[in-house]
């Protein structure tokens, strides 16, 4: 029932987005597709999407063929670190391939946003384990389309000294955090989370550097969030 209903909404959306663009004239239907492309990026309305296509437009040829070079060798040709799922250019991101980094050290978070915004705080120098989203029932997401079995896998093999829980403080955070520490469950892997200096509801990568850094290294064993909760 829930994804009939997001599919639902989706189809309005889009309905409505088409019913705008009705609305605008186009002098140009290269102009309206162009347009129409860059309002698909998340956050980009109608007519911001129109003053992009006309900034581009009024810039040298060069820029806009550099931009479209590069989306496309970004499309095209990046990759996904083999051990922790961060981006890279390589078969090993860069953190993971530093000898600094302590590699029993697990910070297991959602995208690489959240990478970035912990990279950002300079206060964690352990390796990362990317799970490409959280377990959310009411979107279809389950724990078999997340990277969680090789999460499982590393820990089962004694790579793992310790394992920092820091998904946003959400719902599907906390199921997923909960889903993940009953599958280490007999495993010596010590469990933490980071201290709720971020606000429950609010989304890892919109914290500050400073909230951040501290909620990391102020983390409570995962067992004492569960007293809380």
């Amino acid at each position: 029932m829930g994804r009939i209903e997001i599919n639902f909404r989706c189809k309005v959306r889009k309905l409505k987005t088409l019913c705008n663009f009705a609305l605008m004239e186009f002098s140009s239907k290269l102009l309206e597709n162009a347009v129409y492309e860059m309002s698909q990026l998340p956050g980009i309305g109608r007519r911001t999407a129109l003053r992009l296509v006309l900034h581009l437009m009024k810039q040298p040829p060069e820029q806009s063929e550099r931009l479209s070079a590069a989306l496309t060798a970004v499309r095209e040709q990046i990759r996904f670190c083999t051990n922790c799922f961060n981006i890279s250019d390589v078969e090993l991101c860069e953190i993971c391939s530093n000898p600094k980094r302590d590699e029993s050290l697990i910070c297991v978070v959602e995208d690489i946003r959240d990478v970035m915004a912990i990279e950002n705080t300079g206060q964690f120098l352990g390796h990362y384990h990317v799970l490409g989203g959280k377990i959310s029932p009411i979107e279809g997401v389950g724990p078999q389309d997340l990277n969680i079995t090789a999460l499982i896998e590393k820990a089962k093999q004694g790579k793992i000294g310790e394992m920092i829980f820091a998904l946003s403080p959400t719902m599907e955070g906390d199921t997923t955090n909960f889903y993940i520490y009953k599958q280490l469950q007999g495993l010596e892997v010590k469990t933490s989370t980071i201290a709720r200096g971020i606000a429950v509801g609010d989304e890892l990568e919109y914290a500050d550097e400073v909230t951040l850094g501290r909620s990391i290294l102020n983390r409570i064993p995962f067992e004492n969030s569960l007293k809380t909760s």
